[in-house]
């Protein structure tokens, strides 16, 4: 079984070596949808694959990091890039370039590592990352599943290569989520009074 959910935020950001001429060379943002689809086949004890309301938290926060944020390529020029940070107070630096195929693989990768640090308390099953789909405009969007992210010709995805600007691990729920989830601290999701026996 499949579920979705959809995130939203608003991003700026130059797509290097891209054909089009004002990607490339002009700093451009977009309104994004992001639908996060995870699969598993076993539902918990409430019946679901996974509560959506746990995809309120660290992912949530995750993703919208990228909100009002300016992005870049960390191997974009260091003038552009220091042009980035001391311009905007939300920035997020990543090991490739900030397209929507890109963004798809990032968020499948976070959200895949958020998973696999979480200490489940509902009989949650299996449940994994099936797919990310970035909408970068109402026409046009990204779809990454798990063979992109591990796909080398892509670009190598570590959690120590994606940095966020101190603004915004200030506005996390926990300022020390991001490290705690590179250090492999685990997150609990909460614990569940069963009314009814199984």
């Amino acid at each position: 079984m499949i579920i979705r959910k959809l995130f939203k935020f608003e991003n700026a950001h130059v797509v290097r070596n891209c054909t089009s001429d004002r990607c490339k060379r002009s700093i451009h943002g977009h309104s994004y949808k992001v639908e996060l689809l995870l699969k598993a086949t076993k539902l918990d004890h409430g019946q679901m694959v996974y509560d959506f309301g746990l995809l309120k938290g660290v992912i949530k926060d995750l993703i919208d990091s990228f909100d009002h944020a300016i992005c870049f390529w960390e191997h974009d020029s260091q003038e552009y890039i220091q042009a980035c940070k001391t311009f905007s107070a939300r920035w997020v630096s990543l090991p490739v370039s900030p397209s929507a195929e890109q963004f798809s693989r990032i968020f499948f990768y976070l959200a895949q590592q958020v998973l696999a640090s979480t200490e489940t308390q509902n009989g949650e099953g299996d449940v994994e990352v099936y797919s990310v789909i970035v909408h970068e405009t109402d026409t046009g969007y990204a779809q990454s599943f798990a063979e992109d992210i591990s796909n080398e010709q892509m670009g190598v995805l570590a959690l120590n290569q994606i940095e966020f600007s101190e603004q915004i691990q200030a506005e996390w729920a926990d300022s020390a989520m991001y490290e705690k989830l590179k250090n492999g601290v685990k997150f609990q999701n909460p614990t569940v009074d069963l009314q009814v026996k199984l």
